[in-house]
């Protein structure tokens, strides 16, 4: 079966969220390699095409006509480089123009197909009088196929500075400049720039069944919208007084933080949360859903609470999470700017309250 057909996506209440201001802390600097350098860098692994981008998507017409835009000599968008920490060049955004340049420079269209074989890459889906429709690359002219080694390409290259005075500028150059067919969202890019053992615990984590039947879907979300709150639950876990607003900047700063989900705290978080899944969901039915769709706050002041309580019953849960769907307080908690730093702390707080032994 094909992946697209299988691919889930959680509905969940949009929260507004103010905007994260953003200090960069990077170094950019202009290059202008030649096709033949960037195709044979991407053969020796000198570019890469990271875990965390899409597959090549392009169609072969679609790539037809980029070649075609450069044996014209008309312009070509500039492509975006990060330089790694083992100087590695990942494409950010280009992956579509830099590997379609590889493939017609090899002969062949795309990667192998199931049975290893690989489409002659021919122009294709050009204007019936190009001079250059229907050609592979060994049958331009010799002319035509030096002009085409020789062209170059705008590359940007970024380079996070270290120290860093903060710790999420990558994060905001990859939201920005990622434009490609189907952009990445904020876990995808978190998991690009805070890569560590972190990545895997949470996808671990996300495969739990019993978190799957309260989130309402079988399969994980393909956006890892899934995965994201869990992040969040980890993020408050046991230190949620310390929240500071924007949430998207707090998320950013533990996943760095954690990399490698080695602290004390990541194993409580750990060993506790499949615990809490069970418990929620083998006592509620459809829970944190107000308004039908997943409200994303009133999952995280509940599970908060029962991450942090060890003492509350399947029983007391149930009684007790009928009274906090009622109280008008909590719900205001539920409502607008809901990652304001004082709805974050006083929502939990609450939680905490009517679900353990204070209630009031």
């Amino acid at each position: 079966m094909a992946e697209q057909e299988i691919e889930e996506e959680l509905k969940t209440e949009e929260e507004i969220e103010e905007t994260a201001f953003v200090e960069f802390d990077i170094s950019v600097s202009p290059a202008d390699p030649t096709l033949e350098l960037l195709a044979n860098k991407v053969q020796s692994n000198d570019i890469i095409v990271p875990f965390y981008q899409r597959k090549y998507v392009w169609k072969i017409e679609q790539a037809s006509r980029l070649i075609e835009s450069f044996l014209m000599g008309l312009p070509v968008p500039q492509v975006f480089l990060y330089v790694n920490d083992d100087d590695q060049l990942e494409i950010i955004d280009g992956q579509q123009r830099i590997m379609s340049v590889k493939y017609y420079f090899e002969g062949y269209f795309g990667e192998t197909d199931s049975q290893g074989r690989r489409q002659v890459f021919r122009l294709k889906g050009l204007s019936e009088r190009s001079e250059y429709n229907g050609k592979t690359f060994s049958e331009l002219s010799p002319r035509d196929q030096r002009r085409l080694r020789n062209t170059s390409l705008r590359a940007i290259h970024i380079k996070q500075l270290k120290p860093s005075a903060r710790n999420d500028s990558v994060f905001h150059i990859f939201e920005r400049l990622n434009t490609g067919g189907t952009q990445l969202k904020p876990q995808e890019i978190r998991n690009a720039v805070y890569r560590g053992r972190i990545v895997e615990e949470l996808r671990t984590l996300n495969d739990n069944a019993d978190w799957r039947k309260i989130l309402g879907i079988p399969r994980p979300d393909k956006n890892q919208k899934d995965v994201e709150i869990i992040l969040r639950l980890f993020s408050l876990f046991e230190i949620w007084g310390e929240y500071e607003k924007p949430m998207l900047l707090h998320l950013n700063k533990q996943m760095q933080a954690n990399r490698d989900f080695a602290s004390d705290r990541s194993a409580r978080f750990k060993k506790r949360f499949p615990e809490v899944a069970k418990l929620v969901a083998d006592n509620l039915t459809r829970p944190f859903r107000p308004r039908n769709a997943l409200n994303a706050a009133m999952l995280e002041g509940v599970m908060i609470a029962l991450l942090e309580d060890l003492k509350i019953t399947g029983e007391e849960l149930k009684a007790r999470y009928a009274v906090l769907t009622g109280d008008a307080k909590f719900d205001e908690y539920l409502r607008d700017a809901t990652t304001n730093t004082l709805t974050v702390r006083e929502r939990i707080k609450r939680a905490k309250d009517l679900l353990g032994d204070a209630q009031g």
